[in-house]
């Protein structure tokens, strides 16, 4: 997996399966119990990856097809790995991160419909050998994670807009369900399934039961003060 002495778990699913929320929930845990957390997120992560986040969300790369936006991704992911997730790995950080590698198989490769071999291509350049320890997903009907995002976009506290994605068919959004889902049976020792339509706290609890197993010995039970973050 990461081959590194930190932990990094990714959180995928569809647009408003609650990933960012769970995120924070995880990470207010693990740092109870003395470790260092990294939350991060793509497309973003690294200043970078950043600057590529907007174009992408924004929609400007659409015009350009589906090619030239898996090309984007895998920039955005590369400049993310080598500024940001490999060095904290290699400091024995927790790494969180909001989307990663199985999100591009999804959009780009199934619903994109690139040929698997260029997106097999991007995401070995891309990760350079960083693979998540642990990929949770988060499964819930997409009418119901589209409602989600949707709301969350209408609040007029966010001033939000819906991303680029969060516009598309349901149709669209149930096949990148069912994606997602076939990664994590065809990846069962990396990818845990997740109901998303469960509350906050009993999703946060399942997480948490997944990931403690993976944590260092130190870390189960009781805070270790030299590794506070």
């Amino acid at each position: 997996m990461s081959a590194a002495p930190g932990l990094f778990v990714t959180f995928e699913g569809g647009e408003g399966a609650g990933k960012s929320t769970q995120i924070r929930l995880l990470a207010e845990a693990l740092r109870a119990r003395g470790l260092t957390v990294l939350m991060t997120r793509e497309p973003g992560g690294s200043r970078g990856a950043e600057a590529v986040r907007h174009v992408l969300l924004s929609g400007s790369a659409e015009a350009y097809g589906v090619r030239m936006e898996a090309i984007l991704f895998a920039a955005a992911r590369s400049d993310h790995v080598e500024q940001v997730i490999r060095p904290a790995l290699a400091a024995g950080t927790v790494v969180l991160c909001d989307r990663f590698m199985d999100s591009s198989r999804v959009y780009q490769g199934i619903t994109g419909n690139l040929e698997q071999p260029l997106i097999e291509a991007l995401e070995r350049v891309a990760i350079h050998g960083v693979v998540p320890d642990c990929t949770i997903i988060f499964d819930l009907p997409a009418a119901i994670g589209l409602e989600r995002a949707r709301k969350r976009s209408a609040d007029v506290d966010t001033g939000s807009e819906p991303d680029r994605f969060e516009k598309e068919e349901l149709e669209t959004h149930e096949k990148r369900r069912e994606a997602f889902l076939d990664i994590a049976e065809r990846e069962p020792l990396r990818c845990r399934v997740v109901d998303a339509t469960l509350t906050p706290e009993a999703i946060a609890a399942q997480v948490l039961a997944i990931v403690e197993p993976l944590l260092p010995i130190n870390a189960h039970g009781h805070s270790d003060p030299e590794h506070v973050s």
